[in-house]
């Protein structure tokens, strides 16, 4: 309510919430910090940089900042090879988990799919069906969630409990969806990517992605980790019909579990976009022979150079570095503010 909002905000200003858990909200104009020293991000690639930037650039100095993703976005990962984020991995799945088989199926095979979802239901387990779109469009060729829940829910698995979420339900609608699935009272859950992060059901053994060709990689990673949280073996089904590009991406993510490898593969894919602008994805306009995968080693060398260099001459103010500085400030000087946000 307006009124607990304005507590919070009261609160926030004055210091007496030290720990402060939000939303994009924390970034808009009017929430002031008494001081700020540590900014958490979760789920990195659901914000822009300009989004991070905001939260980084305060009145009262510069926060210490921690960002956390399962699968880096190509400009954050680049930033870590190039040695200006520190890195942490988190290589061992939590306690309990179980490796989630992944299969990339054609349409024609749905028939099969749908056999397989009946028998994990008979069994007691409940599936995902996720599609990229709510409703049905003109302008593209997709297949939506509110379609096929009705055909789903009457045609395919008529014996089944079916439900459907997606983000232009009612708030009480949604919640009580994601309860009743929580709970074990529906089967099956057609949904859009609204179910791609804060769900956790163990029971939960069969994630299908139809039209996966249309999802990012860092999607299809959040989405099929909504399997695999309990004992029994799960599955994620990519139901697709994809071109040369997309097929790369969809074999790449089906032979992989790890999300840093995802990552780099997305990298490598997409380019590493503008370290010293907003663009998060894309081609660097500035490595022009260098290759940021193939060239570790020698990236390797070049940092500890520049580390070298920097700590002797922090200001490049000697003679015998005045190239080096004259060539920073001729190419650099007008976009280094969006520089360091991860």
């Amino acid at each position: 309510s307006t009124t607990d909002r304005r507590a919070s905000l009261e609160a926030i200003a004055s210091g007496e919430a030290r720990i402060i858990v939000g939303t994009h909200a924390l970034i808009q104009e009017g929430v002031r910090f008494a001081e700020l020293g540590l900014v958490v991000i979760d789920e990195q690639h659901r914000f822009g940089v300009k989004q991070r930037m905001a939260l980084y650039e305060r009145d009262d100095g510069r926060p210490d900042v921690l960002v956390m993703s399962a699968t880096p976005i190509p400009r954050s990962l680049a930033m870590a090879l190039y040695g200006d984020l520190d890195l942490s991995i988190l290589d061992e799945m939590p306690p309990g988990r179980t490796p989630v088989v992944t299969a990339l199926r054609s349409p024609s095979q749905r028939d099969s799919i749908y056999g397989f979802v009946r028998e994990q239901v008979a069994e007691g387990r409940q599936a995902y069906v996720v599609y990229p779109l709510v409703e049905e469009s003109e302008k593209v060729d997709l297949l939506s969630a509110t379609q096929e829940h009705r055909r789903l829910d009457e045609t395919v698995f008529p014996d089944a409990r079916v439900g459907l979420l997606h983000g232009q339900l009612p708030a009480k609608e949604k919640d009580d969806v994601m309860r009743a699935f929580a709970a074990g009272d529906v089967d099956i859950l057609v949904a859009t990517t609204v179910v791609e992060v804060g769900i956790d059901v163990s029971n939960a053994s069969v994630m299908i992605i139809e039209h996966a060709e249309r999802f990012g990689l860092s999607q299809l990673h959040q989405l099929r980790g909504r399997v695999g949280r309990g004992a029994a073996e799960s599955h994620c089904i990519l139901v697709a019909d994809p071109g040369e590009d997309a097929l790369e991406r969809l074999k790449i993510f089906r032979d992989t579990l790890d999300g840093f490898e995802i990552a780099r593969a997305d990298l490598r894919i997409r380019g590493q976009g503008d370290l010293f602008g907003s663009q998060q994805h894309g081609k660097d306009p500035v490595l022009r022979f260098a290759d940021l995968m193939e060239d570790e080693d020698l990236l390797a060398i070049a940092q500890r150079d520049a580390r070298a260099l920097v700590t002797s001459d922090p200001e490049l103010a000697r003679p015998e570095h005045a190239q080096i500085r004259e060539h920073l400030v001729a190419r650099y000087r007008h976009r280094l503010e969006m520089y360091g946000v991860g």
